[in-house]
């Protein structure tokens, strides 16, 4: 088979305005051309559907990640695909890919094989250039910090406790720690400083959870970037700094629209991580989504309890929206992998090994049904060593937890792969539900008790533990009135634990909490577990070795 970049690169586009105009029915004068095949839609055009009916959302995530990959991306266009051509009007709503992950392990994230979003190279390298936006505003805020600092300090700001840190969006372990404005009286107040990726930043979760630009100065005034000696917050606003910062991300707020191979569309938006952030595309693209076609698809990253979670607790919780169902793509080999089988053993038939890492599935079931109270259909993503036999127990044990599961080759076959799995998402859609969409904790619950409720609830832990330093921050932050605030987990995405070695369902385990962060402009309180970390570093044999240019501009190697 071909791979995904040749497939991409082999791809028949249509012109972005007829994909707008004869899918969504947006007029081209409404459009914000980036060459021929990406635009952006105006944001005027898009406040004036306010008052239009929307349509029904569907939440794609997935079990725990493994090595082999699960294919929630591809699963996600291979659905939207399906559902289009099933005559539904339909979208679909996905992140921007970080070219940390592209240079680095995951690779590309445009999806894979014959369900891709297009033109792949493009999405996956600077796009439309909106996290170049985002970097530059953040960085324009550090240096704000800096700058007033260096002319006397007129706010007090303790330069010990200054929060935000500089950002890029690349890997770099290097930077996690660094020591800025060495060199002399002119070049500022020396101190310790540290760089994340873009996609972990304040300022990405803000862009993607705002609404329109007078919602984004806003927040970007709320944020917190230190405290004066007598803890007292200073914010970007005092700074004055939300003005110009808005200013940089003008243009990028309005949705960048593509389209599949099989020409539906799609809104590309946002990135945030569900490991270290949020992890859900821009509210700004679903919205208009919902409000252009009768279903949109949509992805939360990570598995279920990382992405799903955070989309129902802070996404939902802020932008009021509620997934009508939720597509949970499983797969044999990650199942096996659950259950005890080796790497290398995967393409070996194994059904004892999918009943026992069955457990992993089986917990996101519940919590997507019995705590967050949406309907679930299990995708079940086929790869060609998958034998009948393990596909069929899949469907069985599936069966058994009273939820459909649909097996799908949708990277192999495009759309026409996943027109069963999409009758089954429009049945799920049609049936009367009893569930009954919740949180997994209140409001008024406390800091503590929020983190405690996501611990035990979702993830199966027995207790949560906190070094001193970060118990002391959590509560400088409730007495300065943040209490109220939903909680952003930040954990590593292969377990319910923080060890990344312990698959399938553990309980009983100890959830350890290492910092403490507020993100008061994005309107959550993050909790760095384990050993996190929100600047990523590069593998020993990076995919940057893979990626390469020829003589005529073809790129080669992303996938």
């Amino acid at each position: 088979m071909l791979s995904d970049i040749e497939i991409a690169n082999a791809a028949t586009l249509r012109p972005i305005r007829e994909v707008a105009e004869q899918t969504l029915g947006i007029p081209e004068e409404s459009l914000v051309p980036y060459g021929h095949y990406k635009a952006k839609v105006d944001l005027g055009y898009l406040a004036s559907l306010a008052d239009r009916p929307t349509g029904r959302l569907v939440l794609v995530t997935a079990l725990s990640p493994t090595p082999p990959g699960e294919g929630k991306t591809t699963t996600t266009v291979g659905l939207t695909d399906a559902l289009h051509g099933l005559g539904h009007r339909t979208i679909a709503c996905l992140r921007e890919p970080s070219m940390g992950p592209v240079f680095g392990m995951k690779g590309g994230a445009a999806g894979g094989g014959w369900s891709q979003v297009v033109p792949m190279t493009d999405i996956n390298l600077h796009f439309t250039g909106d996290f170049a936006a985002i970097a530059a505003a953040n960085n324009l805020l550090a240096a704000l910090i800096d700058n007033h600092i260096h002319h006397g300090n007129a706010l007090g700001i303790d330069v010990r406790s200054i929060t935000w840190k500089r950002v890029l969006d690349m890997n770099d372990r290097a930077l996690r720690q660094v020591n800025v404005a060495l060199g002399g009286h002119a070049n500022g107040y020396p101190r310790e400083d540290g760089f994340d990726i873009v996609v972990a930043s304040e300022l990405m979760a803000i862009f993607c959870l705002t609404e329109s630009w007078a919602d984004l100065k806003k927040r970007i005034g709320d944020i917190v970037v230190g405290y004066t000696p007598a803890m007292v917050p200073v914010t970007a606003r005092e700074l004055g700094a939300e003005g110009a910062m808005s200013a940089l991300l003008r243009d990028a707020l309005a949705p960048n629209l593509v389209q599949t191979l099989e020409g539906a569309p799609a809104f590309v938006h946002g990135g945030p991580f569900a490991n270290i952030a949020h992890g859900c595309s821009s509210v700004m693209a679903t919205r208009a989504g919902l409000r252009l076609a009768d279903i949109v698809v949509t992805e939360a990253g990570f598995g279920a309890d990382l992405g799903a979670e955070k989309f129902v607790d802070i996404r939902c919780r802020k932008s009021g929206m509620r997934p009508d169902v939720a597509v949970v793509v499983a797969t044999v080999r990650a199942l096996k992998y659950h259950g005890g089988v080796a790497l290398a053993d995967l393409g070996t038939e194994d059904v004892a090994a999918v009943e026992a890492g069955m457990s992993n599935l089986r917990r996101h079931l519940a919590n997507i049904r019995d705590v967050y109270g949406i309907p679930a259909v299990v995708a079940v993503n086929r790869f060609p060593t998958d034998t009948d036999a393990e596909v069929g127990k899949v469907v069985e044990l599936v069966a058994a937890e009273g939820v459909r599961a649909v097996p799908a080759t949708h990277f192999a076959d495009g759309g026409a792969g996943a027109q069963d799995l999409a009758r089954g998402v429009l049945a799920t859609l049609d049936e009367e539900s009893s569930l009954e969409f919740s949180f997994t904790y209140p409001d008024e619950h406390s800091l503590t008790e929020k983190v405690e409720a996501i611990a035990t609830r979702l993830y199966g832990a027995g207790q949560v533990t906190w070094d001193a330093k970060a118990r002391r921050r959590l509560q400088r932050i409730e007495s300065d009135g943040y209490g109220g605030l939903p909680v952003c987990v930040a954990k590593t995405q292969y377990s319910f634990s923080t060890d990344p070695a312990s698959l399938g369902a553990p309980s009983g385990h100890e959830l350890h909490v290492r910092e403490v962060r507020l993100s008061a402009g994005a309107g959550f309180v993050v909790v760095v577990c384990g050993d996190m970390m929100t600047m990523p570093g590069l593998p020993k044999e990076p995919s940057a070795g893979r990626i390469d240019l020829l003589e005529d501009g073809t790129i080669l190697g992303l996938s």
